[in-house]
């Protein structure tokens, strides 16, 4: 079994993101661990990417910052073999297809797998071009998560065909960042994608408060959390871990299902 099953098998895991490289890769290590102290059950590392055509204003400024302090492939590389020497929770990269094709497919998931990394999400991989991406990642043993929008109903079944690790499901349409409101129509996505899949089914862009976490985990076996994270780091800066644990611990707190 391997960590992404055993972290859903163990409960509704709580899943952050964090933009590598902002403030520093230094920071960014410690402030994944802040993270998992505070309960994060799963973390997804961006590599910065000058174009990343998915995010809003807040994950946009934290990549070019991070770009801005020479944050690079192989420094999140190091990052994460780093990490994987303090904890066992999945550890995943989000990034667009274009520095992985850059990096050249086969070396940078030989990198993946020696480092410890458990999946990748890449919000521009058309579904047409997937095959040639996870031909190469399975070889290595990295789950190739699939992403599903509120646009794909019709396409569901086909795109949860060879779904990996867990279901991205993204709760409204346009960029991440932080809403007030999460679309009424999230959970009867998630039940027709739970109606074809086994594979767990995890809900993200957009979620920010303990309140909306909650009203997720009633219908989804996950919550993905990015924006408000990076939104904290924005304004603590290196001084952002204390607060990060807070947050995700009332964010998990709020997860407890009744069953």
């Amino acid at each position: 079994m391997n960590r992404i099953t055993k972290a859903f098998g163990a409960g509704r895991p709580f899943i952050g993101f964090i933009t590598g490289g902002d403030p520093s890769v230094e920071k960014t290590e410690e402030f994944i661990l802040d993270m998992i102290e505070g309960g994060a059950d799963i973390v997804e590392i961006g590599i910065p990417f000058s174009d990343p055509i998915a995010e809003g204003p807040t994950i946009q400024a934290a990549s070019l910052r991070a770009l801005q302090n020479g944050t690079n492939v192989d420094k999140l590389f190091d990052m994460v073999a780093s990490l994987r020497l303090k904890t066992q929770i999945p550890l995943l990269f989000m990034t667009y297809l274009n520095p992985v094709f850059h990096y050249g497919y086969e070396r940078f998931f030989a990198r993946c797998q020696a480092c410890g990394l458990d999946g990748i999400i890449i919000p521009d991989l058309p579904y047409e071009e997937r095959q040639d991406v996870e031909d190469i990642s399975n070889r290595y043993g990295i789950a190739l998560i699939s992403m599903v929008a509120p646009t794909s109903k019709d396409r569901i079944s086909q795109i949860v065909q060879h779904a990996q690790g867990f279901i991205y499901t993204v709760s409204s349409m346009g960029v991440t960042g932080v809403r007030s409101n999460l679309d009424d129509t999230i959970a009867q996505l998630v039940q027709s994608i739970k109606k074809k899949t086994p594979v767990p089914v995890a809900v993200g862009f957009g979620i920010s408060t303990p309140e909306q976490a909650r009203a997720v985990v009633q219908y989804a076996d996950g919550v993905i959390v990015g924006s408000a994270l990076v939104n904290i780091i924005a304004s603590h800066k290196e001084e952002a871990g204390l607060f990060l644990r807070e947050y995700v611990q009332k964010m998990k707190a709020a997860m407890v299902v009744q069953e």
